[in-house]
């Protein structure tokens, strides 16, 4: 299996690399034919929460081999989305999220989705992971394009400096550690620990970063074994606070061993751009991050000093929480959804069919850097655009065995279970709180 992945990955940068030469029309022919007049002329409008999105301009130029009047225009909202979805550019394509479906809050947007699954469309849904596609009621209302995951951004050649091995277990994690504040390092493993901010620095919300990036895997896992677990968690029952022990308890020994020192981590000011920077600073071992995160760590080696100047090789690795290693969480990152009352909605289906091939979808997720959605390639190499290379970050995922990989929707993970955990390893990890109170306050924090 492993010899087979390592030819798909030579096979996608071999795809990629053939059409990276600036504006590509060199799209081939082979999966993907044509059913509209090739001479149309129109607008793609798509809206989502993305500041920009490059990715999904190289794959507009490609779909332009097909297409060469059809322009496709991304635009960042900042406004209600149903706002958006009823005025009067309404937008052809949508980012969406699994807890849209079947909240009264989002009826009225769920409501504009068109059913991706209806066989007229012709939509090369087997291409997506069937642990990622969600169905209502035999209807497809998003399509993951890319999927993101839980881990930490190792820093290989610090390691191979101080003749340390990367570790793979718990118990390895605490000895390694050790043996790199024993040389110095304050904080092994760091990561974003405080309030995320509005844009006046005043506190907005609990942040997702070092203590749920270590609780929410172990917490998914606990309940995943556990149906009747799931089943309270859920419905917000106070019974269910007993599950997240377990991952609060990491997340206090996390502090408390000295893995991590909250202090040094508090002065990483964001949970993404500053996260990378502070690790490209060439000091930390290992920074706890999401995927989402990750992907845009190529365009921020270029912000870096101290990379331009010392450069080193990383990878992001699963989180050695438990002695049998880490997890793959295996969640939808970005969903489209189609807007069944947009114009040119012909030839926005055009588009989905073209987007849902594998390579297209492998191709997109290399230029983003996220995890691919796709069932043959998930962990294809990330292309830096300026080198003209791949660099294989999520290689080591590789490693993780399928009893240890979880879809958190597929088993019914919920928004309500995500918060819960969200705040209550928050708290524990700044120590506003022990592990029995937040235990105790499932359902209310």
């Amino acid at each position: 299996m492993t010899k087979m992945l390592y030819l798909a990955l030579s096979l996608l940068a071999t795809t990629v690399l053939a059409s990276c030469g600036g504006k590509s029309n060199s799209v081939e022919p082979e999966g993907f034919k044509p059913s509209l007049d090739a001479d149309t002329d129109c607008v793609i409008k798509v809206v989502g929460d993305y500041s920009n999105f490059e990715a999904l301009e190289e794959e507009a130029d490609r779909f332009n081999a097909y297409y060469p009047n059809v322009r496709l225009n991304y635009v960042k909202i900042d406004t209600d989305l149903i706002t958006v979805l009823e005025g009067k550019e309404k937008p052809n394509i949508f980012f969406s999220h699994p807890k849209m479906i079947g909240n009264e809050q989002y009826a009225s947007v769920v409501a504009h989705m068109e059913d991706l699954s209806e066989p007229a469309l012709k939509l090369n849904l087997d291409s997506i992971r069937s642990s990622l596609l969600k169905r209502e009621g035999g209807k497809v209302y998003m399509v993951p394009v890319f999927s993101r995951t839980y881990g930490a951004l190792v820093n290989k050649d610090l390691f191979a400096e101080e003749g340390l091995e990367i570790p793979t277990s718990w118990t390895k994690l605490v000895e390694t550690c050790a043996s790199f504040r024993a040389k110095g390092y304050q904080s092994p493993v760091m990561g974003y620990t405080n309030y995320d901010l509005d844009k006046n620095k005043e506190r907005t919300k609990v942040s997702n970063g070092l203590q749920n990036t270590i609780a929410y895997p172990l917490f998914v896992a606990e309940l995943a074994k556990n149906p009747s677990a799931l089943e309270l968690a859920q419905k917000s029952d106070p019974a269910a606070g007993e599950y997240m022990r377990g991952a609060l308890e990491t997340v206090k020994r996390i502090f408390d061993t000295g893995i991590a020192n909250l202090e040094e981590c508090d002065k990483i000011t964001d949970s993404y751009e500053q996260v990378l920077l502070r690790f490209f600073e060439g000091d930390v071992p290992m920074m706890v991050c999401n995927g989402d995160t990750v992907s845009g760590a190529k365009k921020r080696e270029g912000k870096s000093v101290p990379f331009g100047s010392n450069p080193f090789s990383y990878a992001f690795y699963p989180m050695p929480t438990t002695e049998q290693g880490g997890y793959f969480i295996d969640s939808p990152s970005v969903q489209f959804s189609v807007n069944k009352n947009c114009d040119n909605l012909d030839m926005t289906n055009e588009f989905m069919r073209f987007l849902l091939q594998t390579k297209e979808l492998d191709h997109l997720a290399s230029w983003k850097g996220l995890i691919c959605s796709t069932n043959t390639t998930p962990f294809a190499p990330v292309y830096d655009k300026d080198k003209k290379t791949f660099t294989p970050i999520y290689d080591p995922f590789n490693n993780v065995p399928a009893d240890r990989t979880i879809s958190p929707e597929k088993i019914g993970i919920n928004d309500a279970i995500a918060t819960q955990i969200r705040n209550a390893s928050f708290y524990v990890g700044r120590g506003d709180m022990s592990v029995d109170e937040a235990v105790q306050r499932y359902g209310q924090l």
